[in-house]
């Protein structure tokens, strides 16, 4: 139930190699998930109607979309049939004799999720993932895997509505990841200290004989192991512990201790996602895998689709898509493509989606967090405040709009040549990226006409 999210998408892909027969529904089956469980064999069903109780399951799987009032919920509590959350059945029925490698934290779960996956993968390890996203390298979100590795995501929001405790704390990971803490999900912590706590819980899950990988600059993260830890701890982005020396470029060394490990090249924009790659090749190193060759498998890693990925290039103008949502991450992502592109303009395209930013708990961000764009338009249709009183004091830079198609048709007139447009959002946010694209070459076509 909710099987075209990305983590019970991905459970529904792991049933199904295990040899189970899988059905799945969810609210208006979109994809990609939908496209990716079609081409897996398995059967999906829109919406919640209360007759699919003749389905007869063994057992219902239920994503935390799935609330009380839910007609198949309700069907499903009053004939007693059995159930159980997602991250319960996968502890269950996967998780329990594998060596878990978690990756928590506010940003950069899916990332550095896949670029784990990745590493191991390089090193013959074949191990299960499931991650927040459609992997570039692997091309699913999900797989069973044929060692005893698994690589996942280990998300803070809450399990279920009958376990309001976060998904990572039912993962009892071997190898855990905290790259960051920061305030989020409004809609359900009253506060970091709230947030912190789950990650205490979840630091209590790992055994002695296990260990911990901390960005070390982060002071969420150092109150949360302050609580209590009883694992060993490796730092990044100290020099005591994991560092990366900029060489100018893609390229960059990496020092465990102070001593060169390697050097890497990528691809890959920004300072944040250097930090993912560390993170990864520290955790790989506590399976047996040489960070020397952790770093040769990233320099042939592709990121996550979402994760500034480039769309399409159309009249001279680039359009760029990305999952930042939060203005830590907008930020981030901002600063990654002006390293790239330089002095090119950018005209950031954001639709503030996530419970968070509806609610207004980080309008006061906003403005700092863009401060690497030339331009920004802001998609404000459905917001709880006032987003262009938010975004005033960037003047005639900003602009807010209500109409998807008026937004398109604003931003198209105003690219011109050498622009990198990035659209950042946590949802499909219209197709938005496609739409640029296309109103971008009908301009082009209606200017060759003239």
């Amino acid at each position: 139930m909710g099987i075209c999210g990305t983590f019970m998408g991905g459970i529904a892909v792991i049933a199904k190699a295990l040899g189970l027969r899988v059905t799945g529904c969810d609210a208006h089956v979109y994809p990609p998930m939908s496209t990716q469980l079609t081409a897996q064999g398995i059967d999906l069903i829109d919406g919640y109607g209360a007759d699919q109780l003749s389905l007869n399951p063994d057992v219902w799987v239920v994503g935390n979309v799935v609330s009380r009032g839910n007609p198949l919920m309700e069907a499903i509590l009053d004939r007693g049939d059995p159930f159980v959350s997602g991250p319960q059945w996968l502890r269950e029925s996967v998780l329990a004799n594998q060596w878990v490698l978690a990756v928590g934290g506010t940003h950069g779960k899916t990332t550095t999720s896949s670029m784990l996956a990745w590493i191991l993968d390089k090193a013959g390890l074949a191990p299960g993932f499931l991650i927040g996203g459609i992997t570039g390298n692997f091309g699913v979100s999900a797989r069973l895997g044929k060692g005893r590795h698994f690589v996942i995501e280990a998300d803070e929001y809450d399990t279920a509505f009958f376990d309001k405790r976060s998904k990572m704390v039912h993962y009892r990971p071997r190898t855990a990841i905290l790259n960051n803490i920061e305030f989020d999900h409004a809609d359900i912590f009253p506060d970091l200290a709230a947030i912190e706590t789950q990650f205490h819980h979840f630091i209590r899950t790992v055994p002695r004989a296990g260990s911990v990988i901390v960005n070390g600059t982060d002071t969420s993260i150092q109150r949360v192991l302050a609580r209590g830890c009883w694992s060993p701890v490796e730092r990044i982005g100290v020099s005591e512990g994991w560092f990366e020396r900029d060489l100018g470029g893609d390229r960059f060394e990496v020092l465990f201790q102070g001593q060169r490990v390697g050097q890497l090249q990528w691809n890959l924009m920004g300072e944040h996602n250097r930090l993912n790659g560390l993170a990864a090749i520290a955790a790989a190193r506590m399976v047996g895998v040489d960070p020397a060759d952790a770093i040769r498998s990233l320099a042939g890693f592709r990121n996550a689709k979402r994760r500034m990925e480039l769309r399409g290039t159309e009249s001279g103008v680039s359009v760029w898509d990305d999952f930042a949502h939060h203005p830590t991450a907008i930020a981030a992502t901002l600063s990654g493509l002006r390293a790239k592109v330089g002095r090119a303009r950018i005209l950031a395209v954001l639709e503030p989606r996530s419970n968070t930013m509806k609610l207004g708990v980080m309008k006061d961000r906003l403005c700092a967090s863009l401060d690497n764009a030339d331009r920004i338009f802001c998609y404000s249709a459905g917001l709880e405040w006032d987003a262009a009183a938010a975004l005033s004091s960037l003047g005639p830079r900003a602009s807010c709009e209500v109409d998807l198609e008026r937004l398109v048709c604003g931003i198209a007139a105003e690219a011109r040549r050498g622009d990198q447009v990035l659209v950042m959002s946590n949802g499909s946010f219209g197709g938005i990226q496609d739409r640029l694209l296309t109103a971008l070459a009908q301009r082009k076509e209606l200017a060759a006409g003239a």
